[in-house]
């Protein structure tokens, strides 16, 4: 008896929370309600997700009545499949990572996993580089097979928001899918992988938003994305395996955007250099206390052949090549008497002596380009003071 009351008490809890009526036209929830009241948000003004795949989170952000964006609530993601990095063709269960427009054809009321829209993959983007898969998805019932799954009273919320913003004219919702958040740290992190070119690439859109608290107009042409471009022709058209007509960029925002990048990248190279140093160190430690007279090896790769007992040896520290924005590095040879203790002095003075930033050259000269107009940095994470709204999507 107490089993089965404790049973239907549940249910009756569930059913509250999930409000009642048909699920599709099922109200957001109240305390929702209450938070967009607090950041001056109306219900049907228009809406946007940004999805994190290494945080595992949606987020939905709402349009103020300032005409900028403002994150409204934060989802934990119940599951989704495959790893970081883009889908590339079906039956691979990728999660999608890109910039994709859900229109009201694209939500399903009847959805066997309680409700869901279709991202609409591949886009053009996708298309242009002969991606494929079908009926990618966020979705409840909390079962992923290339999609995003929520939780039933989540995907309620989300479906709900979307509903009342197309109800306020809003023609299509944004929808940006991110292996992680674009941080300098994050991008330092995967800096290695086989995906950085295109991440970088995404990265510019996800700057374009953090300067400018508005969803980027998103084009495709010469297979790539474009963001907030305004063809310099009028009525040229973006194709996505086209060259790239004549365009332009609001200017405040370009700036804006380009001085994040460049912060950004230095961060990047800074950190690059840093965890080199540190693991320059760790060989040289491991060589003091790991025994034997080998020298360590010098920091390109090169190893000095094993001193013979009574001659000299010389030991070669060389810093890495400077990027143009630092000073060229010089070399430096030290002469130190050969043998064990010798050897192991020398090393141990190498190991601990404080070591100067430098900016390498090779790959990071390689991976970034230097350049760009001189303005004030704006604050990550806020817009730019005149960065200009783009026209509202409609």
């Amino acid at each position: 008896m107490t089993l089965a009351l404790a049973g239907a008490l549940a249910g009756c809890q569930a059913d509250e929370m999930m409000g009642t009526g048909p699920k599709h036209l099922r109200d957001v929830r109240s305390s929702i309600k209450t938070k967009m009241s607090g950041l001056d948000m109306t219900m049907s003004s228009p809406i946007m997700l940004r999805i994190f795949k290494e945080d595992s989170t949606l987020e939905v952000w709402k349009q103020t009545r300032s005409g900028r964006y403002a994150l409204l609530q934060t989802f934990e993601i119940c599951k989704w499949s495959g790893e970081l990095g883009p889908k590339v063709k079906e039956g691979d269960r990728q999660a999608p990572e890109g910039f994709y427009e859900i229109t009201p054809a694209l939500m399903n009321p009847n959805s066997s996993y309680h409700l869901a829209f279709n991202l609409g993959f591949p886009n053009q983007f996708d298309r242009s580089h002969n991606r494929t898969g079908s009926h990618l998805m966020v979705h409840g019932a909390c079962s992923s097979r290339g999609c995003y799954a929520m939780t039933d009273e989540q995907v309620q919320d989300i479906y709900a928001l979307a509903r009342e913003s197309f109800k306020g004219g809003q023609r299509s919702f944004q929808v940006q899918a991110f292996p992680f958040r674009m941080t300098a740290e994050n991008m330092a992190k995967h800096r290695k992988s086989e995906h950085y070119d295109f991440w970088q690439m995404l990265k510019r859109g996800y700057d374009h938003f953090e300067v400018t608290k508005q969803p980027p107009k998103i084009d495709v042409c010469e297979k790539r994305y474009v963001f907030d471009a305004v063809p310099l022709v009028e009525g040229v058209p973006f194709r996505a395996t086209a060259k790239c007509p004549e365009f332009s960029v609001p200017p405040t925002v370009e700036m804006a955007v380009a001085q994040k990048q460049r912060k950004d990248e230095q961060k990047i190279i800074e950190i690059a250099e840093a965890e080199e140093r540190a693991e320059r160190r760790r060989a040289q430690i491991a060589a003091i206390f790991g025994g034997g007279s080998k020298t360590a090896s010098a920091p390109d790769g090169d190893t000095p052949a094993a001193a013979q007992d009574g001659q000299p040896v010389a030991v070669a520290a060389t810093t890495p090549a400077a990027t143009p924005a630092a000073t060229t590095a010089t070399t430096a040879t030290t002469t130190v008497a050969a043998g064990p203790a010798a050897d192991a002095a020398q090393a141990q003075k190498s190991a601990f002596a404080p070591t100067e930033a430098t900016s390498s050259g090779g790959f990071f000269s390689r991976l970034f380009s230097g350049g760009g107009s001189k303005t004030a940095e704006a604050a990550e994470g806020t817009p730019a003071p005149d960065a200009p709204v783009p026209a509202a999507k409609p």
